[in-house]
């Protein structure tokens, strides 16, 4: 058998023929050659599939190419079926239409391996335009924890971990990370099927990990492709049913993986304060949309996205309404 290589990349692929090229030769020219590419293809309607395969003799074995049997819509189930596929010391993700750096695995496994890291958190990365132009490191501050100007080991103390994910250090996109194999597959930490994917992986992940090393490093140049799932124009009653879906279905799944620490179970208040933070966040998407909508409008989008069976329950909506207008106000007036 062949030796594990080092890194795998898991890339979940769908429609993507106008960037996967651009993808694939990235990875490619690395400096650091010993890993495996694992793409997953969401059933593409394009010709994805076909530019994929065009690459297999160039990677010489070392890219795969592996199919879901129906639209998942999403990129999660795509992701978890890579990671079972791969071989790799540590995993690192991609988005179908994004680059990285020629040097970016030298940088990210060197690290790892120096200090025996589970995770390699990037504190910046790149953004470009849909064309890879202008491409520009961000420098946006997340919380109040200043960025880290050399590797950094962070503290392993549970509070504040919590910390730091509800005031926004650790950014929601996987790709900002190298994971150990080990770390996923023994947590059994895997994307759920839900819009915010990201965020309950990534807490997951700083919370299950030991070692989360922190660094300056920009490595990977993410394309602002207005097309993807969370970016295309919707309708305000559009944004609210989106976002609904969210807030429930992620607000029961981050319940149910917060039961698996001790921690939490120990401790409420950490548990609510990261509820919290991510109703919060499925929320604040909803009250923008809400600016463009009548007070009426916006209880019946939110009504009908509740089960008919909800009862006597029902009565609870205007309630909910009424706490997110009150937060509206209190957003106008703070501007």
């Amino acid at each position: 058998m062949m030796n594990a290589p080092a890194v795998s990349i898991i890339i979940a692929l769908y429609n993507a023929e106008k960037y996967i090229g651009e993808t694939l030769d990235s990875i490619l020219a690395q400096t650091f050659q010993d890993f495996e590419v694992i793409v997953v293809d969401d059933c593409s309607t394009d010709n994805s599939v076909m530019i994929v395969a065009s690459y297999l003799e160039k990677f010489g074995g070392r890219l795969k190419l592996s199919r879901m049997k129906k639209n998942s819509g999403r990129p999660s189930l795509p992701r978890n079926k890579g990671l079972l596929l791969s071989r790799g010391e540590y995993i690192f993700f991609m988005d179908n239409d994004d680059s990285i750096t020629s040097t970016a695995l030298e940088e990210l496994y060197t690290l790892a391996k120096e200090y025996t890291a589970d995770v390699v958190y990037c504190e910046h990365y790149y953004t470009a335009d849909v064309d890879l132009k202008n491409i520009q490191k961000t420098q946006q501050q997340n919380g109040n924890f200043p960025f880290v100007d050399k590797p950094t080991l962070d503290s392993q103390s549970f509070p504040d971990k919590v910390d730091k994910v509800i005031q926004y250090l650790f950014v929601a996109m996987p790709w900002n990370y190298m994971v150990k194999r080990n770390l996923l597959i023994e947590n059994k930490i895997i994307f759920p099927d839900i819009i915010r994917d990201d965020s309950i992986w990534t807490w997951n992940v700083v919370f299950c990990a030991e070692k989360v090393l922190r660094v300056p490093n920009a490595v990977y140049i993410w394309r602002e492709n207005k097309s993807s799932i969370t970016r295309v124009e919707k309708t305000p009653t559009q944004v609210i049913n989106f976002w609904l879906n969210s807030s429930i279905m992620g607000t029961k799944i981050l319940n149910e993986t917060l039961n698996r620490f001790r921690f939490f179970q120990e401790n409420p208040e950490f548990h609510y304060a990261m509820l919290k933070c991510f109703v919060y966040g499925s929320f604040s998407q909803i009250l923008r949309a809400n600016f463009k909508l009548e007070p009426y409008e916006f209880y019946e989008a939110i009504r009908k996205k509740f089960p008919k069976n909800l009862g006597e329950q029902d009565v609870l909506i205007p309630f909910l309404c009424a706490f997110i207008d009150e937060q509206q106000r209190i957003i106008q007036q703070s501007k």
